[in-house]
């Protein structure tokens, strides 16, 4: 019997193994940021070879997706990565709608503020702004990614999915705890996901880096599916006691806010 091409599992498409890997590099590359990332690295994360990496870096470089430093010999986002960008922009991007949010937010707390966006398992950082107290957290930035349920923003997301999504997103992620210490093993950051629902928002109290502490509020789109997440990051003592509850009404006031208007654009 014939199967349709649609029907396909992606593993049985021609060329879907190198597109992966590919789409795999481009991910890494471009959030390493404006610093780029060395070819040891991206093989090592892209689980690849080093001669499999430099293969496909250098395919991508020739259609302008990456670009190479010459001098430190870091690969770094390519013209055409920013074209495309532009264009996919109106579909998706919604950082001109959410900047004043997020700045607010900076203006309030004093704090750093953040607006990042699910992008499948992961949260992908769009927008920073940083608050006027001199001590910062430089945790995230602009393109940084982390998976559901590590960084504040991420465990806002997760906590507000269908239960049956965060089981199926904990079985596809064992991982975690080895990547990221055993805070993060299921039965714990199962906990954290129960304290969240409860709460409202999520706390990350320096899980990824020791005093850095972040706070993270979903956003919802008009499905009430949460797409986004508010977030700030600080030092540990500025997170503490009363100020972290009243940190926390402020981000969820603002996090409404942004849901309201997205959901009426």
């Amino acid at each position: 019997m014939d199967t349709a091409p649609h029907s396909r599992s992606p593993a049985s498409v021609p060329g879907a193994q190198a597109i992966a890997r590919a789409a795999t590099l481009l991910r890494l590359v471009t959030a390493a940021g404006s610093a780029g990332a060395t070819i040891g690295d991206l093989s090592r994360d892209a689980d690849l070879t080093r001669p499999t990496a430099h293969r496909l870096l250098t395919a991508l470089r020739a259609e302008g997706l990456v670009d190479r430093d010459e001098t430190t010999g870091h690969w770094l986002p390519g013209p055409e990565l920013y074209l495309m960008g532009s264009v996919a922009a109106t579909r998706f991007d919604i950082t001109a709608t959410a900047r004043d949010v997020v700045r607010s937010l900076a203006v309030r707390t004093e704090e750093s503020a953040f607006l990042s966006v699910r992008r499948g398992d992961e949260t992908v950082c769009l927008v920073r702004e940083d608050g006027s107290f001199p001590i910062r957290s430089f945790v995230l930035s602009e393109g940084v990614r982390f998976p559901l349920g590590v960084a504040s923003a991420g465990l806002a997301i997760l906590a507000f999915l269908p239960s049956h999504d965060v089981d199926a997103y904990l079985e596809r992620h064992g991982d975690l705890a080895e990547r990221f210490g055993a805070s993060h093993a299921p039965a714990r950051l199962r906990a954290r996901v129960r304290d969240t629902q409860e709460r409202g928002y999520a706390v990350n109290p320096g899980l990824i880096v020791e005093g850095s502490w972040g706070l993270g509020a979903a956003v919802f789109d008009r499905a009430g599916t949460p797409q986004w997440a508010l977030s700030l990051t600080g030092v540990e003592f500025r997170f503490s006691g009363e100020r972290l509850g009243e940190l926390g009404r402020i981000l969820l006031a603002h996090a409404h806010q942004l849901s309201t208007r997205l959901a009426s654009r």
